[in-house]
């Protein structure tokens, strides 16, 4: 079924045993000082273990001055060796090739992480962080030249078998390729032969310190889609210079800075979004090719491989997802495999948390410690709450030898991302329901749908453990008028056809849940305008997806009125008051509210005298987000 995604590759010393690479993806389980921990070398264990033909190495930076994060790997001193062998070797002994990526973050960066201003090839600062930079002189070009000669030998002491240059997301090897950010005028500027002269001097130091057998890769960002940024045409002048100087592959990425949904792209772009211009790039040039972007099932890897678009898939977040997928895939277990969702969590947790976390897998950056071991003894476990933290308790239990009933109300599984999928580019929550309830039917939980429990049902059942997954309820504010004919809950909207020609709407609350209604009802033909009593849009909605939506928003025509409050609704629309500009009245047939939730906790006040040890998960304890109570449900399945 996967044949050509199975078939053995040979990349000039290195026999790889399948077409999965796994590319350098920022874990940022790294201590402040750069040393790797167990935590780090686990991490990249468990990936190898899953059975891709390669792992590389996240961005490891050749110079003090060229990390972007006090997280960040480290491979500028010899003090980092040792401990980028212990990764490299349990990659190795996991069956993978161990490859690495190095990387100068130039003026993608900033004086607080490295205490100084960052280099860059000219004066343009970073379009995102901004701030002041230092324009690189020649002898500091050929310094850094020498810097990724250094690493690179360190590399090869370390254990890798391949070594990456990062010559893509606007980093500084990228920054003097491009136009959009390099302006010199004298020999690393001006035409495309100048400004990839830094990059083919990297190369030759590189291919000089390690030798012409070494295998090399470059990774580049072919379309920056900025102006004055590369394209696939030039980005192929480029490659094949790089290729004349000892490039033995390319990794066909996209984006900058200004333009991180092409990095990181999250749900709304097309799954294999860039497939295209790796296969146009390997037309045009004599080394193997690599692909990557949303490439999050093995059916697509093969397509890819089957279709001669590439010649090896690049799986990042699908491995963070699920780092068995290749192993699961091989065997023919396509429907165990959790699937990368292009939530973006990833992303979000290392900006602002400093270390990576996954919606779908709670076990990332955990692995040691969220080991499933065999209950001590079999209990008799009751879930209430068949949402994504009631499901993922109950078939982790179930797993580790408890008999589990998992009880649930309404007549399907899914709780509010049955609601969250309705929309159009979150139908990927869908894999998630899927998975979490193959897993839950695969270990023996056993079902009770449509029934509202009680706490009689509870005292009925007596189990040895109860765990309360009740979800919230829609925490209204006092509104006058809130009950006129043409409120309507979100439940009901989403879930109805919308009517043709829709009526104007109006969504009180620009949270990310009245940012993807608005945008659901006004691809469905409603005139919308959102009403937010902050002075901001979906201030907590991951960064790169909150770019898009409101981009998205724009273009359909949806009004926002930020820093208003709502004063009554009436039965033809809702007056709204600005400190600053008075009273608005917005005439609509149709009002939903989404101004936030409030835990359900009525059956926990009903049980509490039943002496029944009893956990409270997800949005019955606080309302908060998917990812919290599928890690909730996850730790108390592992601790019941």
């Amino acid at each position: 079924m996967l044949k050509e995604l199975f078939t053995p590759f040979t990349l000039k010393s290195v026999t790889l045993q399948n077409r999965i690479v796994m590319p350098g993806l920022a874990s940022f389980l790294i201590e402040e000082d750069g040393s790797i921990t167990e935590k780090t070398v686990e991490h990249y264990r468990r990936r190898a273990a899953g059975g891709p033909a390669m792992v590389i190495v996240e961005a490891c930076a050749v110079a003090p001055e060229g990390i972007v994060s006090p997280h960040q790997a480290r491979i500028y001193d010899d003090r980092f060796v040792e401990g980028l062998s212990r990764i490299a070797q349990s990659i190795k002994e996991e069956g993978a090739v161990p490859a690495v990526q190095i990387h100068h973050g130039g003026r993608q960066t900033s004086p607080r992480v490295i205490g100084r201003k960052p280099f860059a090839p000219s004066h343009l600062p970073c379009p995102t962080i901004r701030g002041d930079v230092e324009p690189l002189s020649q002898e500091g070009i050929r310094h850094i030249v020498r810097q990724f000669g250094d690493a690179a030998a360190r590399a090869v002491e370390a254990g890798f078998e391949l070594i990456e240059v990062h010559g893509a997301h606007g980093y500084l090897i990228n920054q003097f390729m491009s136009a959009f950010s390099n302006v010199r005028t004298d020999e690393y500027g001006g035409d495309t032969e100048k400004r990839s002269r830094f990059a083919r001097e990297v190369v030759e130091e590189i291919r000089r310190r390690v030798g012409s057998e070494y295998p090399l890769a470059f990774k580049i960002s072919a379309q920056e889609f900025v102006p004055e940024g590369l394209n696939v045409a030039e980005s192929i002048k480029i490659l094949k210079g790089l290729v004349d100087c000892g490039v033995d592959a390319v990794q066909v990425s996209a984006g900058n800075d200004a333009t991180p949904e092409w990095i990181c792209q999250p749900m709304f772009m097309q799954k294999a979004c860039l497939a295209d211009s790796a296969a146009e790039i390997r037309k045009a040039l004599k080394v193997p090719v690599m692909a990557v972007g949303r490439i999050n099932s093995p059916e697509i890897a093969n397509e890819i491989i089957a279709m001669g678009k590439a010649d090896l898939v690049c799986i990042g977040r699908g491995l963070l997802a699920d780092p068995e997928m290749p192993i699961k895939a091989r065997e023919g277990r396509i429907d165990d495999i959790r699937t990368c969702i292009a939530c973006n969590t990833c992303m979000e947790s290392i900006f602002r948390k400093g270390r990576v976390e996954c919606l779908v897998n709670p076990t990332l950056g955990r692995e040691k410690e969220m080991i499933l071991t065999p209950a001590d003894i079999a209990k008799k476990v009751m879930v209430v709450g068949g949402g994504p933290g009631g499901l993922d308790v109950a078939w982790v239990a179930a797993r580790r030898g408890h008999e589990v009933h998992l009880y649930e109300r309404q007549a399907s599984l899914g709780g509010q991302l049955i609601l969250g999928a309705v929309t159009g580019y979150k139908r990927e929550l869908l894999s998630l329901m899927a998975y979490q309830k193959r897993q839950a039917e695969k270990y023996g939980v056993r079902f009770h749908l449509s029934l509202n429990v009680t706490p009689e049902t509870v005292a009925e059942v007596n189990p040895d453990v109860l765990v309360l997954a009740t979800g919230s309820v829609p925490d209204y504010p006092p509104v006058p008028g809130i009950d006129t004919p043409i409120v309507r809950p979100i439940s009901e909207v989403l879930l109805e056809p919308p009517p043709s020609p829709g009526p104007s709407c109006v969504v009180i609350g620009g949270g990310s849940t009245g940012c993807e209604l608005a945008l659901h009802l006004s691809e469905n033909g409603c005139p919308v305008t959102i009403v937010e009593k902050l002075m901001r849009i979906g201030p907590r909605i991951e960064s790169v997806t909150r770019k898009m939506i409101l981009e998205k928003l724009a273009e359909r025509g949806v009004s926002l009125m930020t820093g208003f409050e709502v004063s009554c609704i009436r039965e033809n629309g809702v007056l709204t008051r600005n400190r600053d500009s008075g009273e608005r009245f917005i005439e609509a047939g149709l009002v939903v509210l989404v101004t936030g939730m409030r835990p359900d906790n009525s059956l926990h006040e009903g049980v509490l005298n039943l002496g029944i040890p009893t956990y409270r998960i997800g949005d019955c304890l606080e309302p908060r987000s998917a990812k919290a109570a599928i890690y909730e449900g996850a730790m108390i399945g592992r601790q019941i």
